[in-house]
């Protein structure tokens, strides 16, 4: 991204000038500090990934999902394949900017509040991204998928990827968003992915993090919904000894409705951090929030839900729902849902649990023969499968649903 976004990247820097890096201060950074970062991976916060390694082989690393793919090494695109569809752009952002640069800086440019310093430091060190456009009416089948590699081998880094989604009017298609790591343990991945969804748009997102345990994963989800339009975003994260993955969804248009799904499973002395806003700006929008935790050993996991409903958001029908599950007497868990309401005439419920395995549960199970360590196992597995279940693609979800079996089977085997 060069010289062409230098306006862009100034402004964000002056930002970070002006506003500083979050405290514990902040109410969506209580539980995790700047300090807590720079600890997990000392140094990797002022350097900045240099250019993207060869292409590695993803073999039984991700699913072949049969549609366009973009690869991408410590932030820059390396692997394209399958991008050749019939109203649709998916390529670099780097790309992008050299067609059409006015459109994609002004999509790439810093909102006028920014989630936080970070996401601003995304916007001044971004190099490249996905950036995928459908036009109006276009119905893309097959998932589209953004795989994310970061490994710094040569030494510390920052990885600041930037992608944009913009689907058009009427438009429909899956995003799947996997993040992979490489065997370096000086990593931070500091990520955000735009969405803007026009009239009628339809968009399933999938996001997956598998980072090694020792790397930081800092990653932002922000969208913005016009009318009767459509988003389900379902993320998973087991990598990573911080992960934190913030979804802010903007709803603008009257009769807008968002989904957002989310399953971590920290263990040992992982932290995983799910904050959430959902702000209902126009009429009749619906949301839903529903996040799983699975905790073990000494891992920390944080659910920090909101749901803003502004004045104009009358007919609002919002539900927040946090539930955890605690196979350790020192495992930690932080769950603050929220509601901000601002107008009447509006439907709005959050909920959240914390508790350990339904010991009734377990002896029936064992009643019927089943050993213990399979029935503790059975029930785990089916408490995942509330959120996995909500993937729509046949293969993605298989994939998906290895991926957590396989890090429960990992909890398991070290109990």
């Amino acid at each position: 991204m060069t010289a062409v976004v230098t306006d862009v990247r100034a402004a964000a820097l002056d930002w970070i000038e002006r506003n500083g890096f979050p405290t514990r201060k902040h109410e969506d950074w209580r539980y995790l500090s700047v300090s807590d970062i720079a600890q997990a991976v000392p140094g990797a916060a002022i350097v900045a990934a240099g250019p993207g390694q060869p292409a590695p082989s993803l073999d039984g690393r991700v699913p072949d999902l049969g549609g366009a793919r973009l690869v991408f090494v410590n932030g820059h695109l390396v692997e394209s394949s399958n991008v050749d569809i019939p109203g649709v752009v998916v390529t670099g952002v780097a790309a992008a900017l050299e067609s059409d640069r006015v459109r994609v800086e002004s999509l790439l440019a810093l909102d006028a509040e920014p989630l936080d310093a970070f996401a601003a430091l995304n916007v001044a060190l971004a190099v490249d991204g996905a950036f995928v456009e459908l036009a109006a009416g276009t119905v893309v089948e097959a998932p589209i998928h953004l795989v994310f590699v970061t490994d710094g081998a040569d030494g510390s880094l920052l990885s600041n990827p930037r992608s944009v989604v913009v689907a058009g009017a009427g438009s429909r298609a899956t995003i799947v968003e996997t993040h992979l790591g490489g065997t370096s343990t000086t990593t931070t991945n500091n990520t955000v992915l735009r969405m803007v969804l026009a009239e009628g748009a339809t968009v399933e997102h999938v996001v997956t993090q598998s980072l090694p345990e020792s790397a930081v994963h800092l990653s932002v989800l922000d969208a913005e919904l016009d009318a009767a339009s459509r988003l389900t975003s379902s993320a998973f994260t087991v990598g990573g000894t911080i992960a934190r993955h913030e979804a802010r969804v903007r709803l603008v248009g009257a009769e807008a409705g968002v989904v957002l799904n989310g399953l971590y499973v920290p263990h040992e002395r992982q932290y995983h951090d799910h904050p959430v806003t959902i702000d209902h700006v126009a009429p009749r929008c619906s949301s839903r929030q529903t996040y799983h935790g699975i905790l073990d050993d000494r891992a920390h996991g944080v659910f920090n839900g909101r749901i803003v409903v502004r004045h104009d958001g009358i007919g609002t029908d919002a539900a927040q729902s946090n539930k955890n599950l605690i196979l350790s007497d020192r495992a930690e868990i932080d769950t603050r849902p929220r509601l901000e309401i601002f107008a009447d005439d509006v439907k709005c419920a959050h909920g959240a649990t914390v508790g350990q395995l339904d010991e009734n549960a377990v002896f029936y199970l064992r009643s019927r023969g089943i050993p213990e360590a399979v029935a503790r196992g059975v029930l785990t597995n089916a408490f995942a499968a509330e959120i996995v279940e909500h993937v729509e693609n046949d293969t993605l979800r298989a994939w998906v649903e290895q991926l957590v079996a396989d890090r429960l089977l990992d909890a398991e085997s070290r109990a």
